[in-house]
Formats: C-alpha cells, structure tokens, sequence
C-alpha cells in the first residue's frame, strides 16, 4: 500500500484522552474483527500511550453495545497466504507484548462480546471488567481448525491453570461473563446498561491516577509482576527489589510516607 493511501486510510483504534485515562476503541463494525491494519493501529495507540507523561492507565474497549471484539477477520485470513498468517500473528504477539509490559495499568471494557483473538486482546490487559449479560466469552479457534495464535494458549493457561485452559480451548466453549469471573478470566461485572457501565468503568480507571494513587507505584507493581512471573523466583526477587529502589527515590513516596505520619489523604503528583 502506498503512503498515499496509508495517509488516507480511517484509523480503526480511536484514540482519546480523559483526563489521565487514554481511551483506545476498537473500531471496524459490526464486530470489531481485527486485521493487520488495525493491529497496527492499536500498535501505535499503545505506544502513543506509553510514550505521554499524562497517561496513567490504559483502557480498551469496542465500538459500540454488541462487541468488544469478535476476534481475527476470517475473510482477510482467507485471503492472504500462510507467510503473510506467520507475520500478522507474530506483529499480534509483538503489540499485546507491548500493551503488557506498558508500566501503565491497562483495563479491559468488555462492552460485549469478547470470544477468539478478541479475547486475547482482552487478556493482555491487566483488569478486565465485563458489561453484564452483555455477551459472550472464550477461545473457539479449534472449531476453525486452529488455534488461539495470539497468545492465548498461553495467557488463559496462566490465569485460570493447564487443565482447566485446555479443556476450554479443545471443546471451543463459548460461555457467558458470570462463567468468565467465576473461572478468574475477568476480575468484575459491572451494570448492563452501556452508558452506565462505561461510566462505571472510567471511574474506576480514574482512581489510579493522580492525585488518587501513585502512579509509579501502580506501573511498577505491574511491571514487577509482569516480569517477575517469566524468570526464577530469586530473579523475580532481583527485579522487585530494583523497581522498589526506584520508588523510594520518588517524590511520591516521600509524599505516601509522610501523609501517613500526618494522618492525612496523600496527594500524588506521578513524580
């Protein structure tokens, strides 16, 4: 494609700031399916995100009430050629990799339905909060022939266990967002009403950004997470220790510490 028509091409992630909150809204109706362009897009949201000194938290959602989002565009995957399908699903690994290693808490809306590759977007988050009775959720990619290529083999494995992660995976059940809290997929369900549970939702992400939280603190508890739960424990130790290190040296500690020995509320500046 030429730069030309790269230029005039729509976005298919919006893009917008609310107050310390970067909003990222998968955009290609009527299921949000996503193909290389929009993971591209979402590619250069996040980093975009990363790269602002005002975000602090990160939060995804889908166009509309019906869809989060439905996964890969099966048309586009019948159309290209398997060297193409190695690439696109190695640039998909390579943009949750970045949304997940992001030292900004990332929050998944899931508006509605959240099944297949739409799902695995959703796991790279770090909370997930679903609108009830919304839709559906879980990876049926072996109903298609194959499996769940970005990522989700192994992230539902670490959230919910091998065995458990294997038989969702190898009978392709689909299942509702009560199921999904009750095996640990999603953290909450908010209220059914959309305009409701998107305000719900911004509440809760706003609570982690100054003066609320420390922000620092909030990204480098994931980060230590993150990180720590790739290597050996006593690595994982070394890495808790140094981002620690990092936090004492803030400003934000001085100020946590000192309103707790002044009884008061802190006020966090992200410093």
């Amino acid at each position: 494609m030429s730069t030309t028509a790269n230029a005039a091409r729509t976005s298919l992630v919006d893009y917008r700031k609310d107050g310390g909150v970067a909003v990222l809204t998968l955009n290609d109706p009527p299921a949000n399916t996503y193909t290389h362009e929009m993971m591209r897009d979402l590619d250069e949201c996040i980093i975009k995100a990363r790269f602002d000194p005002e975000v602090y938290v990160i939060l995804i959602t889908g166009q509309g009430e019906k869809f989060f989002c439905a996964g890969a565009n099966i048309n586009m995957l019948q159309t290209v050629d398997p060297y193409f399908k190695y690439f696109f699903c190695l640039h998909a690994n390579e943009t949750l990799i970045r949304l997940e290693q992001t030292p900004k808490l990332v929050i998944a809306a899931i508006n509605g339905h959240c099944v297949g590759g739409g799902l695995e977007i959703a796991m790279a988050a770090d909370v997930r909060i679903a609108r009830k009775d919304a839709g559906k959720t879980g990876l049926p990619e072996v109903a298609l022939g194959v499996l769940p290529g970005t990522g989700g083999t192994q992230r539902l494995a670490r959230l919910i266990g091998k065995a458990k992660a294997i038989e969702l995976m190898v009978t392709g059940e689909t299942f509702g967002f009560e199921k999904a809290l009750e095996l640990g997929i999603i953290n909450k369900i908010e209220d059914a009403d959309y305009t409701k549970f998107m305000a719900n939702v911004m509440e809760y992400a706003k609570q982690f950004c100054p003066p609320n939280k420390a922000a620092k603190a909030v990204g480098n508890i994931k980060r230590s997470v993150q990180s720590g739960a790739e290597v050996p424990f006593s690595e994982s130790l070394a890495i808790e220790r140094e981002l620690q290190q990092l936090l004492f040296q803030s400003e934000d500690a001085k100020e946590g510490l000192t309103a707790y020995v002044e009884k008061r509320k802190a006020n966090f500046k992200a410093k």
